[in-house]
């Protein structure tokens, strides 16, 4: 006898996250992780170097950063439930709403956390087809059963960079019944034209069945410390709060947090160099023949015309000092997702791809 794991857990893959370094090859450009190439915010980062007293617990009810967030976005603070990471808001989700013999939909290639948090908690996750992998609100409503409890809709979505409109999301919730959570995660909401991104906060207010997610790890920078939010119903606030730990933010984070929502200066800075270099990007990668897909988010998708030859491709990038993510997992094997970098590394990554296509056209000449 020996202890034995809920049923379905062994059979899911752990989650692993891109590459962050190469064998033999020093100071790599790490294109593989979405991470903000400008960093952390000046101010947030003299916070974060601010001593503090690590023998007193946190403020478990983080109040001061739940009041920062409800100013800067206009929202009630009591419905905001700060976490671990967004990725533990989506969590807390599918453990107090999800069990066997309910069904959970997201699209054909969404954020892999949405499954396995699924399953995790018993519920059957269903993968639902994309159209030019862009999520399909007509193929969603299909698929929607009395089983269905929950839909996740990454908006944009990791990792292929697209987008749905405000009027697809309305329609999307209008076709799930009451007791069904729309999940809205808004990863990379910062990376958006404020004035035409759906935020989906207003649908939060006026149902009982939305839920909204952020995080501090992309446009802010502070992936290292693990710090999101979720903007929810009342009672759905309630039972989040009821199923989380007690001090799930440490003291640093907090601060820091805080002290980031302050400098929005640095969030329009990274939001234009993000769409400088993005633009730059698809630009240089058209004149080298890949058709490239709209994104607005922090990187691109690149796709191949075979699973081979982005395999063939990631290697190539790496061995030369440009780490992007392989695609494997979320059901793209033929593609990489290359986050936007720094002026230095987007110039390397267009370099080394010139010389990996010039590789593949002196094959053809031989």
């Amino acid at each position: 006898m020996k202890p034995a794991p809920k049923d379905g857990i062994l059979d899911m893959p752990a989650y692993v996250g891109g590459r962050d370094a190469v064998d033999g090859v020093a100071n790599p450009h790490k294109m593989s992780a979405n991470e903000n190439p400008l960093g952390a915010s000046p101010q947030a980062l003299a916070t974060l170097g601010a001593a503090f007293d690590p023998s007193i617990y946190p403020d478990g009810h983080a109040t001061h950063l739940r009041a920062k967030l409800a100013e800067l976005n206009g929202l009630k603070a009591e419905n905001i439930v700060c976490g671990n990471g967004s990725d533990e808001i989506l969590q807390l989700l599918t453990q107090a709403y999800l069990g066997p013999g309910d069904e959970v939909l997201h699209t054909a290639h969404a954020f892999l956390i949405y499954k396995l948090a699924s399953r995790a908690a018993g519920a059957t996750p269903i993968a639902v087809g994309e159209t030019e992998l862009t999520a399909n609100v007509d193929n969603l409503l299909a698929q929607v059963s009395p089983a269905t409890r929950m839909v996740f809709l990454a908006n944009p979505n990791n990792p292929t960079g697209t987008m749905l409109g405000r009027d697809d999301i309305v329609r999307l919730h209008g076709g799930l019944s009451g007791d069904t959570i729309l999940v809205l995660d808004g990863a990379y909401a910062e990376y958006c034209d404020p004035a035409h991104y759906p935020a989906g906060f207003d649908l939060v207010e006026a149902h009982d069945n939305v839920v909204t997610t952020r995080t501090f790890s992309k446009a802010y920078g502070l992936a290292a410390l693990r710090l999101g939010w979720g903007y929810c119903p009342p009672e759905i606030a309630s039972v989040l709060n009821r199923l989380r730990g007690p001090f799930n933010i440490n003291q640093p984070a907090l601060a820091t947090g805080v002290a980031a929502l302050d400098d929005q200066a640095h969030i329009v800075a990274s939001r234009a160099h993000n769409t400088h270099w993005r633009d730059w990007l698809v630009q240089q990668l058209g004149g080298l023949g890949f058709s490239v897909r709209p994104s607005y988010a922090n990187f691109i998708l690149l796709e191949f015309d075979s699973d081979a030859r982005a395999s063939e491709a990631e290697a190539f990038l790496c061995a030369h000092g440009i780490i992007p993510r392989g695609l494997a997992a979320y059901g793209l094997p033929h593609a990489l997702r290359l986050s936007i970098g720094t002026e230095e590394a987007n110039r390397a990554a267009i370099a080394t791809l010139t010389a990996f296509m010039a590789t593949l056209t002196m094959g053809q000449d031989q």
